[in-house]
Formats: C-alpha cells, structure tokens, sequence
C-alpha cells in the first residue's frame, strides 16, 4: 500500500481526523494546540488524529495528498476543511461549530 492510499484509506474511515504535530493531549506545536482547542470548543469530544511526527512519509504525504504546506490539516467527512488559520476563520464566523454539529 502506498502512502498515498493510506492517508485516503484513514480519512475515508475517520468522519474527524486532524493531521497534526504531537497529540490531542502534548500538541508538539501551537498551531496544533489551536486547532485541537477549536475542535473542542466546536463540541467536538472524539476526532482521530495522526501525529504526523511519528512518520516522516506520513508527514510529507499528506502535505502532497492535500496540495496544502502547513500541518496541521483537518479533514471532516473525506473533505480537506484547511489549516489552523481556516479553522481559525471559520470557528470566528460559527461555520466550523455548524460543521460540527452535522456530523
């Protein structure tokens, strides 16, 4: 399996999955914090996430896979949503916690 089908196959599995920089619990980066912090306060308790530390193929991957530089990158229901700062703007203006709710 390439590394391209497995990033597709853990976002086709997970209806939440946050590539990011550590974990939910030790984010080893602040844009990673942040995004972690607008999920919650999203009301969003449960999301898969990779630690895109652990695996440099992973972490170069998903980067190819999403034509986006940056982790840590979300992903809701197959679709790439964006980086911090999109989550950032979107929880700003309710389209992120409106997101949420319909999953």
């Amino acid at each position: 399996m390439s590394i391209q089908d497995k990033i597709k196959a853990q976002i086709e599995n997970n209806s939440i999955i946050l590539y990011m920089k550590g974990t939910p619990q030790f984010p080893q980066c602040g844009f990673s914090s942040k995004a972690v912090h607008l999920l919650k306060s999203s009301g969003v308790d449960n999301f898969a996430f990779v630690n895109v530390l652990e695996d440099e193929d992973i972490r170069q991957g998903i980067k190819e896979y999403s034509e986006w530089p940056t982790i840590p990158q979300l992903y809701v229901n197959n679709k790439f949503i964006g980086g911090c700062d999109i989550m950032t703007e979107m929880f700003q203006t309710g389209e992120l916690q409106t997101l949420m709710k319909s999953i």
